[in-house]
């Protein structure tokens, strides 16, 4: 069918952000919904084992991937429903994720602002419940559709059944029975910008904008993450590789007190806290390191970096050996935000 393509032994280089190379058995290319109910009904997605890619933005393959690995490339932005306070959005999973933030802010729908230039499609996006600059994208989804594997069906999520996390969710947890297929966005036309995170108040100012709205807070987190992260169209990087850990408050306020330079952030938890990766990262002199082609970047310590032909082994050993000095230096584990296929962390 013209909505899928089955290939054997489909090199995975340019089908994943680290630029490593690394081969599917089998690739899948589903290109709209009739392809994806061709592969449904081929009985394929029942075999393990089975590995859903995107843009390949959040993961490190190790080694060769085995079974059947599902490129979902299905497409389109609707408005489902709308009126004078926001818009209930909807979109495919293979619709880029810069791309959707920029089609609702031209329909002067707010939310998604902060988020902007996260690299990766829709789909992706309940899955790790990606955030930046203060926002998490669980904040205004409110369905999920996803192929349920086990069942054979197709089931629809409401925010609770999400149930979202830092960098976490159900389809996560079960990262083998789920297939995000689209995602629903509840989006205002004015909510309250979140301004006071990592710079954005100061990047406004630089800007000259007194009055922000949504599209300025955008251009203001483009300019950030351009000028901090290294772009993997340029070099092998899947963004921020560790997650900022969440501790208990009182070891959070005795590291603070023995490192007082050291960033602490509150946590949904009352009784956590969030400590800076990067922060302990950087103090342990990793950042702009490089072994071989394996690396840390220079512009931010939490981005291991490719710079030509370091294999998933390679990064893999740099950034366990990253979290073993964090370990030793504050007592404090830190772990990998992407998922790493072909091996444990």
């Amino acid at each position: 069918m013209a909505g899928l393509r089955l290939l054997d032994d489909a090199p995975l280089i340019a089908r994943n952000t680290f630029r490593v190379a690394a081969q599917a058995q089998l690739l899948a290319e589903v290109r709209d919904r009739a392809g994806f109910d061709e592969l449904c009904g081929s009985g394929a997605l029942r075999l393990d084992p089975l590995l859903v890619l995107g843009d390949g933005s959040n993961l490190l393959l190790v080694d060769d991937v085995p079974g059947l690995v599902v490129h979902l490339d299905l497409r389109g932005i609707s408005t489902l429903a709308e009126n004078g306070d926001g818009a209930l959005v909807r979109a495919e999973a293979g619709v880029g994720w810069n791309d959707l933030v920029h089609w609702t802010l031209g329909r002067r729908l707010e939310g998604l602002e902060n988020l902007a230039l996260i690299p990766g499609r829709v789909g992706a996006a309940p899955i790790q419940n990606i955030g930046a600059y203060g926002v998490e994208a669980g904040e205004f989804i409110q369905t999920v559709e996803a192929y349920d594997r086990r069942a054979g069906r197709i089931a629809r999520f409401d925010r609770a059944a999400c149930d979202f996390g830092y960098r976490d969710s159900v389809f996560k947890r079960e990262r083998e029975r789920w297939i995000v297929l689209a995602v629903e966005f509840r989006l205002p036309r004015r909510h309250e910008l979140r301004l006071d995170y990592a710079g954005i108040g100061d990047e406004l100012a630089a800007m000259g904008v007194a009055a922000p709205r949504a599209a300025h807070v955008a251009e203001a987190v483009i300019r950030l993450r351009t000028r901090k992260l290294p772009d993997p169209l340029l070099i092998g990087n899947a963004g921020s590789f560790f997650k900022n850990p969440l501790v208990d408050a009182d070891i959070a306020d005795t590291l603070q007190r023995e490192h007082p330079q050291l960033p602490v952030y509150p946590a949904a938890d009352a009784s956590k806290r969030k400590l800076a990766a990067a922060w302990m990262i950087q103090s342990c002199g990793w950042k702009g390191h490089r072994d071989g082609d394996a690396g840390i970047a220079a512009q931010h310590a939490l981005v291991l970096v490719n710079h030509g032909h370091a294999s998933g082994a390679q990064l893999l050993d740099l950034a366990r050996r990253v979290a073993a000095s964090v370990r030793e230096r504050f007592g404090v584990d830190i772990e990998p935000e992407p998922r790493i296929v072909g091996a444990r962390w």
